[in-house]
């Protein structure tokens, strides 16, 4: 890479790290009001698949509808949207924004041991002591009487786990599956639809469902820029690792749970205690030693249909 490629690929780095560490704080304030998950789930779907309809007929591309497209827009719903979407709402509303930004960091390490269970990845000790590092920056959040704000939220961080595991899991079935020949865009577009579909009657059972004919406050607008948002840093994303490499783009981890906890102080006021900072320290170096490097020959283990970050 030239030195004028380095600068534009970091830039793009760094405006995905901040959109996507963006999304926390606007998630919370989504929730404010006492939204609940099937129901921004769907709308969530319905935007972000509205924002990729216009994309894919600007580019002229339709949407593939073979049976094999058709599974894995099902399976990445259920994977990446549907499953860890819910425990993500659910979570944020109990929890403070910078926390969840360092819980959602914990993707690569529950990715690893998955994909080594899978002969997906090879086994190394330097992985092996990131996995430590992600484990003890868990236990910071949860063991010391002072970490969290409150000793209630104690009961929400098991939940909030479940969203982590499910997009590794997603990212393991990507690369044990493939996704039927379908480019990263349009699974995403396939899967927010499939998602739509799903989650549509559980919010209308559940009395979950979200009238669009309302008053807008900051929490729908939130919401809705949050959706759109995550579209477009997705696309970018996606754009970064066919320039640049998948290794590059994956700093963005380290950006988005520090960008996580910056807009959680600077817009939702949040103050965190000297655990919480040791364990995204710890849970960043995790990331650092688990991740690939350059040399390394292992397949993507990058989840689709997050709504967070990748």
């Amino acid at each position: 890479m030239t030195r004028r490629d380095i600068l534009l690929y970091s830039l793009v780095l760094l405006c995905a790290g901040a959109g996507w560490g963006l999304s926390q704080p606007l998630s919370k304030i989504a929730v404010s009001t006492g939204y609940e998950h099937f129901g921004l789930i769907f709308w969530q779907c319905i935007i972000g698949a509205g924002v990729m309809a216009v994309v894919s007929a600007a580019q002229g591309i339709a949407l593939p509808r073979h049976r094999g497209a058709l599974f894995t827009y099902l399976a990445i719903s259920l994977l990446g949207m549907v499953v860890p979407g819910s425990t993500f709402y659910i979570s944020i509303s109990h929890l403070p924004s910078g926390v969840m930004s360092i819980i959602i960091s914990l993707v690569p390490m529950l990715a690893f041991p998955i994909a080594l269970a899978l002969g997906l990845e090879r086994f190394a000790l330097r992985r092996l002591a990131g996995l430590s590092a992600g484990l003890g920056g868990v236990m910071l959040l949860i063991l010391p009487e002072a970490s969290l704000p409150d000793a209630a939220m104690l009961v929400w961080i098991p939940l909030a786990l479940v969203g982590p595991l499910f997009y590794a899991l997603e990212g393991n079935y990507v690369a044990r599956v493939g996704t039927a020949g379908v480019d990263a865009f349009r699974v995403l577009y396939g899967a927010s639809l499939a998602g739509a579909l799903l989650t549509l009657p559980l919010a209308i059972g559940t009395g979950q469902f979200i009238s669009p004919f309302r008053a807008y406050g900051l929490p729908e607008y939130a919401f809705i820029i949050c959706s759109a948002m995550n579209v477009f840093l997705y696309a970018g994303y996606v754009w970064l690792v066919g320039r640049a490499g998948a290794v590059f783009a994956m700093q963005v981890s380290y950006l988005v749970t520090g960008f996580g906890m910056i807009w959680g102080m600077a817009i939702l006021s949040e103050s965190y205690s000297p655990y919480i900072w040791a364990a995204m320290a710890l849970v960043l170096l995790g990331v650092l030693l688990v991740q690939p490097r350059r040399n390394e020959a292992v397949a993507p283990v990058t989840p689709i249909g997050e709504t967070g970050l990748p």
